[in-house]
């Protein structure tokens, strides 16, 4: 597991340990990148709904870089709801959640950071909920694909990225989301939920650790052709 935040005490760690949680995950050698909801309404700080989320962008897309080298899938999600579906009363996490409203198809909000190196064989799944695997076709995509790594990066940690990761791995993907390729509105909730996340559900990993393991996957491709 890694190294705990300042905010969480010796006893937290202790009692994480003795419950068992906090092992690594498999990496597999088929890995897909999923980045979830770098559209600029999360990603630009103009936005009520965004934070400024450069460096985040930037690290994305040098996994992005990395995965193109072993033509591994990119995946992109967005949110996005009609004037229909935003006032309707569909959903409900709009009731919760009532600025996601502004949120609209066809907006510039709702398209994707421009800075992100989109290619046009890359799929865009449109999503109505925090996770990228509700109500969506993403987990038959990652099957279909023979997918055995999920990485995971995006916005917001503790809401669209700890969701996704959560029903990543119930679909049966082990996860890794790099820490430099995530983003929060505030610090709080974006450690806790890293902390989470590493404790029970994929690997919190440093950029470069992920960048390294996507490029030996390249050397063994290179070395059997």
């Amino acid at each position: 597991m890694q190294p705990l935040q300042s905010m969480y005490d010796e006893n937290t760690e202790q009692t994480y340990e003795r419950a068992g949680f906090g092992a690594t995950v498999p990496r597999g050698a088929r890995p897909a990148i999923v980045v979830v909801d770098l559209s600029r309404g999360f990603t630009e700080a103009r936005w009520p709904t965004g934070a400024d989320l450069t460096d985040v962008v930037a690290a994305t897309a040098r996994v992005i870089a990395g995965a193109r080298d072993i033509g591994a899938p990119v995946i992109f999600t967005t949110i996005a709801y009609d004037a229909a579906e935003a006032e309707g009363g569909a959903y409900a996490w709009l009731d919760k959640a009532p600025g996601l409203r502004v949120l609209r198809s066809g907006s510039e909000l709702v398209d994707l950071d421009p800075r992100l190196p989109v290619a046009a064989r890359d799929p865009l799944i449109v999503k109505k909920g925090a996770s990228a695997f509700f109500g969506t076709h993403l987990a038959a995509t990652l099957t279909s694909l023979r997918v055995d790594t999920a990485i995971i990066c995006g916005a917001t940690t503790s809401g669209c990225v700890r969701a996704s990761v959560v029903d990543a791995v119930q679909s049966g993907f082990p996860v890794l989301v790099p820490r430099e390729c995530v983003g929060d509105r505030a610090s709080g909730p974006h450690d806790a939920s890293l902390f989470d996340i590493d404790a029970k559900y994929g690997d919190v990993v440093a950029l470069e650790d992920v960048l390294g393991y996507l490029a030996g996957l390249a050397a063994v491709e290179a070395a059997g052709s």
